[in-house]
């Protein structure tokens, strides 16, 4: 659903007035270091494959940000990953399997709770159940209120933190780029995603931070949870009721997820500026169920006036 009132204008783009819906999710930050940057950001991209969509994903997940090594536990390289999921005991799920097979596998690295003032009914175990890959050989230490597990492999050691903090997040952040042909769309989603990587406390979970198949709820097929959001396909319009003017050729989608309503905010303002800088890109809006989806409303015309460089 999406508002159709008079339209603000960016850099002559027309910025549609309406919001975007989010809804709350279970959050949690994954801290990988290793001997280089390679190695940690290795291990990070392959821990957050296959995790764009809740829809059919067990988890939402994406990179951060890279952390210079005065920044980690154990003062190497490091790299920090975002994971949500609708639950605890969802994410608890999802970063055990994606830690122990694309983190333990991989060379030098070692893995560390990025929410350590997490409360402690907010923890989930992770390095907890991990140590029993050691059959019996593992060994824990135990610093501050913090137990880490150090678990035999063939490099060494792998260190993995025994329990991982968790926070309430955002998820469904979004902006539709309308533009007039296909590499307009893609370069001002390109820009988009660039300026949303610089923003703290958030990630763009698909492929490159862009959505080309941007969904709806529901389908013809009862089968499916989700399908092709026909009002925002050009090759369909004509067929069906569309949303795209004949001037659009080609639509990209942003989705973020973030620790706070500010973040997603403030990321989405920061790709809103940077998309609106592209010649071809005509109409910007966002997704919407008309409130019945979730409570964090982001609305568009609050992101028009331009982004704190501080953010």
């Amino acid at each position: 659903m999406n508002d159709t009132t008079e339209p603000y204008l960016l850099e002559g783009v027309e910025i549609i007035d309406t919001f975007a819906e989010a809804f709350p999710i279970t959050a949690a930050r994954v801290i990988i270091t290793a001997e280089s940057r390679r190695w940690a950001r290795t291990a990070a991209t392959v821990m957050t494959g296959n995790a764009t969509s809740v829809i059919a994903c067990d988890c939402e997940a994406g990179i951060e940000r890279m952390i210079d090594p005065a920044e980690t536990p154990d003062g190497r390289p490091g790299i920090s990953v975002l994971v949500f999921a609708f639950s605890r005991d969802a994410l608890s799920k999802a970063l055990v399997h994606r830690v122990g097979q694309c983190v333990l596998t991989c060379p030098t690295t070692a893995c560390f709770n990025g929410l350590p003032g997490s409360p402690k009914d907010r923890q989930i175990v992770v390095g907890g159940q991990l140590r029993y890959f050691g059959d019996s050989h593992q060994s824990s230490k135990k610093f501050d209120a913090r137990r880490f597990w150090r678990i035999p492999v063939m490099d060494g050691e792998f260190v993995v933190e025994e329990k991982f903090g968790t926070a309430k997040g955002v998820a469904g952040g979004n902006l539709l780029l309308l533009a007039s042909d296909q590499p307009s769309a893609l370069d001002a989603a390109q820009r988009a995603a660039r300026a949303i990587r610089q923003v703290r406390d958030c990630i763009l979970p698909f492929p490159g931070g862009i959505v080309r198949s941007g969904s709806k709820v529901g389908s013809k097929y009862k089968s499916l949870k989700a399908s092709t959001n026909h009002l925002y396909c050009p090759t369909l319009r004509g067929q069906v009721a569309s949303e795209l003017p004949r001037e659009i050729g080609a639509v990209y989608e942003l989705v973020i997820d973030g620790l706070s309503p500010d973040a997603v905010q403030a990321a989405m303002r920061a790709g809103l500026h940077a998309a609106c800088s592209v010649a071809g890109l005509l109409r910007v809006t966002a997704g919407n169920y008309g409130g019945k989806l979730g409570p964090f409303h982001f609305a568009l015309r609050d992101l028009v006036t331009p982004p704190n460089p501080a953010s």
